[in-house]
Order: structure tokens, then C-alpha cells, then sequence
């Protein structure tokens, strides 16, 4: 991957484990050595949610939801073939093959180190984070992998929509398979808050900017006023996260690696099977390496939101979902330079039809 490439990560995504870390740093600090900080915070609650979180949860999702253009999925008939894989591997492989593997390792591998206790709020965690397939990011990985931005707009969008209707039943479903007891209105009502809310709020806010004022200034001049929005917000949640978590991350700094193993294997393998199944379907390169990326990869924001909503700032399930955060950025970089070193074993001479029917004024802009 060319250093041109990697630069056209933000600043922030770039380098976004390095400031995962330091968070980590920051917040055990603080909760070892200032535990008035979080104990203040801890006193703006309303329904057992965190204002302060809320609202950063809320900085976190929005920017993201203003770059869905939910008016791409008028074109998702126009070679489905790569939007059948996203969504079978997102919602009917993903989920259950994160339980499958993070059960196994959190069970059996490291049952000497992790009590079952904690491995059943571990594996609540990794739920959250199999169940919740990427949004935002995947315009970042589409783009270094010169995939079609088209397509890969049209994959999100269609995406955010079944997270609307699928995350609370599989969520569910794989919590009440691991003993974990959850009601239906607290996971609800987290989806309404990190989800519905948020996606609400950002298609308004597109469309009445786009009328107002066009969508060349919606795309290269309005929405890279929110280009680190995202990042500082999670940043910010995670500093609190892990000033709650101080002595669990102290006294247990094992069990991050144990956490990340399952993780890194769950990551790698979304991916080859997106990935050779475009190659199967013998779809183009610019189809298949998004497709596989969408999938490999998580919507991180919402499921630490959804973590800290139904189980606390101080749970184990929420740290780890924000492990997750922490391996993402390079995991999704190898599997970046995977995608660009195998080209060759798709079809050169095709051209995605969905590229060349789809007008050039309608494509988003590269990030």
C-alpha cells in the first residue's frame, strides 16, 4: 500500500490505536488517581443512561450518518450480486460465527485465565461487536482498495437499514443463548437512541443542507467540518470508559490480549469469506474488496453505545467492545494490502456495471 494511500486516512483514523492506547492510559489514570471525575459524571443519569456519554455517543454517530445518501438505493438492482454477499455475510454468517469463535476461545482455550463469569460479559461484548457491520469506515478501506464508491455507498445505505430491523432480534437472540438476560426495552430503547435517533437527525440535516445549498457543498465543504467529530467523541467516551475500568484493566491487562485473539480471527475470516465468494460469483475487484471489507470490519460507536446503555461503563462488556476499537485500524490496514496484492485473481478485463450505468455526477466524493 503507497504512503499517497495511507495518507488519505484523517489524522486521527491513521493513527487511531496509538490514541486508543493513550486513552486507555488517560482513563485508568484518572479513575486511580482523580476518582472524583467519574464519580461527578456519574450522577447525570436519566433511565440508567449517561448523559455525558449519550452525548458523546451521539458526536460519534451523527457526522457518520450525514455521509449515508440513502438515495443510491434506487440503484440496488442494478447488479445485486455483491449486495446478496454483504448482506448474507453480515446478518446471516457474522454474527453467528463472532459468538461461534469468541465462545470457543472465551470457554475452552482460555478457560484457565477467564472465569465464566467474565467470559460470559466478554462474549456479550464481541456479540455486540459481530452484530453491528460497518458504516462509515468502509468509505475509508473502499477507497484503498480502489473499490467502487458507488457500490460501496449503496452497501451502506442499505446496510443502515437493516440495522434498523435486524440488531435488536440477533442481538437478543445470541445474549439469551449465553445466558445473559436482557430485556426487550432496554435494547430497544439503545437502538432508538444510537441508531435511529442519530440516522434521523443526519438524513434531515443532508437533505435540507443538499436543498439549500447543493450537494457538491453538502460533500467537499460541509462535511469536512465534521471530518474529526467522530473520532474525538469516541476518544472522549473511551477516556470515561476506562476511568470506570481503571482496577479491572490493572489488576487483568491479560485479558485485552485474550479478548483481541477472537477478535483478530473473526476479522480475518469475514473477510476471505466475502472475499472468494465475489471471486466465485466472479464479480469485479472494485465490488469484491469492499464487500469483503464492509463485513470484516464493525461499527465500533455503536456497539460500545449499545455496551454502555445495557450494561454500564464499568462492565466487562464494554470493554470489550472497545478492544474491538483498539485492534480495528490495523487489522482492516493488513487486510487492505491483502485486497490490493490479490487483484490478479480477479477478471481485469470487466468493468462493474453498476460503475458504468451509475451517472459520474452521482458518485460521492473520495475521502
Amino acid at each position: 500500500m503507497s504512503n499517497e494511500k495511507i495518507q488519505n486516512i484523517g489524522f486521527f483514523q491513521k493513527y487511531l490505536t496509538i490514541w486508543v492506547a493513550l486513552c486507555m492510559v488517560i482513563g485508568v489514570l484518572i479513575g486511580k488517581f482523580l476518582p472524583g471525575i467519574p464519580a461527578f459524571l456519574n450522577q447525570f443519569e436519566y433511565a440508567e443512561v449517561s448523559i455525558p456519554v449519550a452525548i458523546l455517543i451521539w458526536v460519534m454517530i451523527y457526522p457518520m450518518m450525514m455521509k449515508v445518501d440513502f438515495q443510491s438505493i434506487k440503484n440496488v438492482g442494478k447488479n445485486p450480486k455483491g449486495l446478496y454477499i454483504t448482506w448474507i455475510v453480515n446478518w446471516l454468517v457474522k454474527p453467528f460465527t463472532m459468538y461461534a469463535i469468541a465462545s470457543f476461545f472465551l470457554y475452552v482455550v482460555f478457560r484457565n485465565f477467564i472465569t465464566p463469569d467474565l467470559a460470559r460479559e466478554y462474549l456479550a461484548g464481541a456479540v455486540l461487536l459481530g452484530a453491528a457491520p460497518c458504516t462509515a469506515m468502509v468509505f475509508v478501506w473502499s477507497h484503498l482498495t480502489n473499490g467502487n464508491p458507488a457500490y460501496t455507498v449503496v452497501q451502506v445505505a442499505t446496510n443502515d437499514i437493516i440495522i434498523l430491523i435486524a440488531f435488536v432480534p440477533i442481538v437478543k437472540f445470541l445474549l439469551g443463548v449465553s445466558n445473559v438476560s436482557v430485556p426487550w426495552d432496554t435494547l430497544i430503547l439503545s437502538v432508538v437512541l444510537f441508531v435511529v435517533i442519530p440516522l434521523a437527525g443526519g438524513i434531515l440535516t443532508r437533505v435540507s443542507i443538499t436543498k439549500r445549498k447543493g450537494e457538491k457543498y453538502f460533500e467537499n465543504q460541509f462535511l469536512p467540518k465534521f471530518d474529526n467529530a467522530t473520532t474525538i467523541g469516541l476518544l472522549l467516551t473511551l477516556i470515561l470508559l476506562f476511568a470506570f475500568q481503571g482496577e479491572v484493566f490493572i489488576n487483568n491487562p491479560l485479558h485485552i490480549v485474550l479478548i483481541a485473539i477472537p477478535l483478530i480471527i473473526q476479522t480475518f475470516l469475514i473477510f476471505f469469506i466475502a472475499y472468494f465468494a465475489s471471486k466465485a460469483l466472479k464479480l469485479t475487484h472494485d465490488i469484491a474488496a469492499p464487500a469483503g471489507m464492509i463485513g470484516a470490519s464493525n461499527f465500533f460507536e455503536l456497539a460500545v453505545a449499545v455496551a454502555i446503555s445495557l450494561f454500564g461503563m464499568e462492565s466487562p462488556a464494554a470493554l470489550a467492545t472497545v478492544v474491538g476499537v483498539l485492534v480495528e485500524v490495523p487489522v482492516m490496514l493488513t487486510l487492505v494490502k491483502i485486497a490490493n496484492s490479490t487483484k490478479h485473481w480477479f477478471d481485469k478485463s470487466k468493468t462493474s456495471e453498476f460503475r458504468k450505468e451509475v451517472p459520474s455526477e452521482a458518485l460521492p466524493e473520495e475521502e
